[in-house]
């Protein structure tokens, strides 16, 4: 017995260190949440990454970013966006359990990991501070800046930054660059059909976006609009 209770004082001892090095090293890479709340729009840490692997394969197209303030952005964009990927984000603080039972009942109907239940809050912390990783530790790293994130930033200025770093296509990331690369218009003068054309992108940009066309992109175009239809929009 005392052989084993020594064993457990050395296992909590253990993650206790490992706790406390993880919280050492997210102090130290912390964000300044009121500089981020009334500051410009930086490159996220996904576009630095696509900006490092296009130096060593320069044939990947080229970087088209251009962040652009919320005013600029037009309402039926933002409601197409929340209408896609989280039609409870006014409403959740950062997770939204509803949604996560809801995709965790289907994969266990077909018997794969294929839904998730990622936030507009959660995404918009993994593509400005972490990797494309699926590890528990980076997944916990996620969990503690989102709770971060809800608390200082308004859901606003969330979403205008979620806008400005999602990806839209190959090197295309925020939404003026691809209302520019797509149909040569700046954000502001968008239609509601382009707006949900974008929103479908989401998922998976690289393989179903407006240059694609796939069927697979019409018809999540088409539920787009739908949502949009359906929804009542603070």
């Amino acid at each position: 017995m005392c052989r084993w209770w020594r064993r457990l004082r050395w296992v909590g001892f253990i993650l206790l260190l490992m706790l406390a090095s993880d919280l050492f090293y997210l102090s130290l890479h912390w964000p300044d949440w009121d500089a981020i709340e009334h500051g410009v729009v930086s490159k996220s840490a996904f576009i630095h990454q696509y900006e490092r692997r296009r130096r060593h394969e320069p044939n990947l197209p080229a970087l088209q970013w251009r962040p652009v303030a919320r005013q600029s952005i037009p309402r039926h964009l933002k409601q197409a966006v929340i209408a896609a990927e989280d039609a409870r984000f006014y409403q959740h603080n950062g997770f939204d359990l509803q949604a996560f039972k809801t995709a965790m009942s289907r994969n266990f109907k077909i018997q794969e990991f294929k839904y998730g239940a990622s936030t507009i809050s959660q995404q918009t912390i993994k593509n400005l501070y972490l990797s494309q990783s699926r590890s528990p530790l980076r997944k916990w790293h996620e969990l503690v800046m989102t709770v971060a994130m809800e608390l200082n930033l308004s859901k606003e200025r969330i979403l205008e930054l979620y806008l400005n770093i999602a990806e839209f296509g190959p090197g295309i990331y925020g939404v003026e660059a691809a209302a520019e690369h797509y149909w040569h218009l700046p954000v502001s003068s968008l239609q509601p059909w382009q707006s949900a054309q974008l929103a479908a992108c989401l998922p998976s940009p690289l393989r179903h976006n407006p240059a694609t066309a796939s069927r697979q992109f019409y018809r999540r175009t088409n539920r787009v609009i739908g949502f949009m239809q359906q929804q009542t929009w603070p």
